[in-house]
């Protein structure tokens, strides 16, 4: 979900976008300064949409330096001119600048008129940002897209669930695991953790009562996940995850399952393991809320930004590529086999 930061347009900012929208500019650089937009950069239609566009936006682009670029089109729609959105955030631009600029996305497409804008493009390299680059965002845009592998999870998840009817105060035995009765005070916890009055639930199982209860709610930065990771003990935690990706500033809740391996007893590996899938089952159908990802840990060490980021959003080159079966020799076959040992040689008969 995005957030806004209050900053708004300036009173000239809001003019200028009156005569953009008429057709007087080819281009707009909007940047954030003394927490208002303002016009950092302006440009005049010389030839065609086409001819203009590199030379007019990536003199504009700072290696260091977010911003945000109105390039208007030759088009026309029911409201006017379309324009195109780029939103620029460098790789090496500090991470609180690109924080700012991704919270502030969506004040500024609501001041500008969301209505104008044709197409939207982030980049973090000019050739995200290029002519070049737009094409193929344009033809990218027009085939559909492959699945994430957190897609291709929950494709698989939805295929092979199993319906059934698991309960907060009942303890039972279901077709995924165990699920044992969850504590007033922790389903209050996650509540609020759903509603963003909290940004960290950690839950644990009491083995004596098998429920599953409270066990912190201290508020949690991303550099502090790690030392909310018992090395001696599993724990379930729901954290509100808040960060920037493509130009959007999202709050997104992750579920980690803590299990430090071998310290654990036999029994407590198995319960742990056992009550997950019911516990996500009541969190998500029961109380509606929506996890981003599931991860399990034996180390908060792991926990690194770099980790959580690229666990959320996976590089879609990372997918597992489709084994293409090298074709077999010419000519007729014969019946195939389930399985044939490399030092067979014999034709199978009827």
């Amino acid at each position: 979900m995005s957030h806004q930061t209050g900053i708004q347009a300036s009173g000239s900012v809001k003019d200028t976008f009156v005569g953009a929208r008429n057709g007087q500019y080819r281009l707009l650089k909007i940047v954030i300064d003394n927490e208002q937009l303002i016009v950092g950069s302006s440009r005049r239609p010389v030839g065609s949409w086409e001819k203009d566009y590199d030379a007019f936006v990536l003199p504009l682009l700072e290696d260091k330096q977010p911003c945000y670029i109105l390039y208007r089109l030759d088009s026309q729609n029911a409201q006017g001119y379309e324009w195109i959105f780029i939103a620029w955030s460098p790789d090496h631009s500090p991470v609180r600048q690109k924080m700012l600029y991704a919270a502030t996305r969506a004040t500024l497409k609501k001041e500008f008129g969301g209505g104008h804008i044709k197409d939207e493009v982030f980049g973090t390299v000019q050739d995200d940002v290029s002519l070049n680059g737009y094409k193929k965002y344009l033809i990218s845009q027009s085939s559909p897209a492959p699945l994430t592998a957190a897609e291709e999870e929950l494709r698989q998840i939805k295929i092979n669930e199993v319906q059934t009817d698991v309960g907060v105060d009942t303890k039972h035995q279901t077709l995924q695991g165990v699920a044992f009765p969850i504590a007033k005070e922790a389903i209050q916890a996650l509540e609020k953790l759903k509603n963003k009055k909290l940004n960290y639930v950690q839950l644990q199982i009491d083995m004596k009562n098998e429920t599953i209860i409270l066990a912190n709610t201290l508020h949690t930065e991303l550099q502090d996940l790690p030392k909310r990771i018992p090395k001696d003990a599993a724990r379930y935690h729901f954290f509100l995850y808040k960060h920037a990706h493509e130009g959007d500033y999202l709050e997104s809740i992750v579920f980690i399952y803590s299990m430090p391996g071998y310290t654990c007893s036999i029994r407590e590996r198995m319960l742990y393991s056992s009550c997950k899938s019911p516990l996500l089952e009541i969190v998500e159908r029961q109380l509606w809320m929506q996890i981003i990802r599931k991860i399990e840990i034996d180390n908060g060490d792991e926990l690194t930004a770099d980790f959580l980021y690229e666990e959320v959003h996976p590089k879609q080159h990372a997918h597992k590529q489709s084994f293409a079966k090298p074709k077999g020799p010419a000519g007729k076959r014969g019946i195939r086999r389930l399985i044939r040992g490399p030092a067979e040689t014999e034709t199978p008969s009827d």
